[in-house]
């Protein structure tokens, strides 16, 4: 199949899809370019429809894997189409649909011994979606979105996954309700602070561990603070007076991928 126009119904569809009421109202997302859309078919994410430039062509590392999906239309369009869905200045030449998927937090409070990284208000995308791929990395259990974060779906929060929103649970939820639950389940929580209680390199991160990241600017909001267990510090050397959400993330993260082996 192919689509020339950039006025054609669908195009206008897929192009709107780069604004967060479209995405909800559509309950799908837009992931551009060759990496983020071979993760997306790897992880068996579902995806509607891939579309690729017809005059550059399918991209070799997308060919092998497109016989692998059922009920994903592949379609050409042209160049000015692919500028028209895109949110970059230097539009990738390929794109895909793919339909949101409810991810559910219980699975995450089911976890023995889990390690859960807890956004309360991180407005950022950038910093969202560092946190999520640093996540990975570290073998973490699952990333939970409370509300006031940057949209898990925002193009580019998308980009700064780099495709790790596919391999762990990223969940969109009301953190008073999921917090309880998850520290009856045995999970201590746990924050970071100037004024914490020890090094981030005392704390043990052995056990279930729910590290909780608040906004660059404001930390965790006051009613998530009431639910903390325990408050640790990163301890800082030079003179700034502060690491941005994605930084202080990341170092919890594997110092507790360090201890836990």
């Amino acid at each position: 199949m192919e689509i020339m126009s950039p006025q054609n119904t669908r195009v206008k569809e897929w192009a709107g899809l780069q604004e967060k009421k479209h995405r909800d109202k559509a309950r799908k997302y837009i992931v551009e370019g060759v990496h983020l859309v071979q993760e997306a078919l790897l992880a068996e994410a579902d995806v509607e429809c891939l579309a690729y430039d017809l005059d550059k062509g399918m991209p070799a590392e997308l060919k092998g894997l497109l016989q692998a999906v059922q009920g994903m239309e592949v379609i050409g369009v042209s160049a000015a189409i692919i500028s028209k869905c895109s949110s970059t200045n230097t539009p990738q030449p390929v794109f895909a649909i793919v339909r949101k998927e409810q991810q559910a937090v219980e699975a995450i409070l089911a976890k023995k011994d889990s390690l859960v990284v807890v956004l309360d208000g991180v407005q950022d995308p950038g910093n969202v979606g560092t946190i999520i791929r640093s996540a990975d990395a570290a073998g973490a259990d699952g990333v939970i979105l409370g509300q006031g974060c940057a949209d898990l779906y925002n193009p580019k929060t998308i980009r700064s996954t780099m495709g790790s929103m596919f391999h762990l649970p990223v969940v969109e939820g009301d953190l008073s309700e999921i917090l309880p639950q998850a520290r009856e389940n045995g999970a201590l929580l746990v924050s970071t602070s100037l004024q914490g209680e020890e090094s981030c390199y005392e704390h043990n991160f052995h056990g279930s561990q729910w590290l909780l990241i608040g906004s660059e600017g404001k930390g965790i909001s006051p009613e998530t603070a009431r639910l903390v267990d325990k408050s640790i510090i990163i301890p800082m050397a030079g003179r700034a007076e502060s690491l941005n959400a994605a930084m202080a993330a990341t170092i919890l993260l594997f110092e507790g991928m360090r201890q836990r082996g």
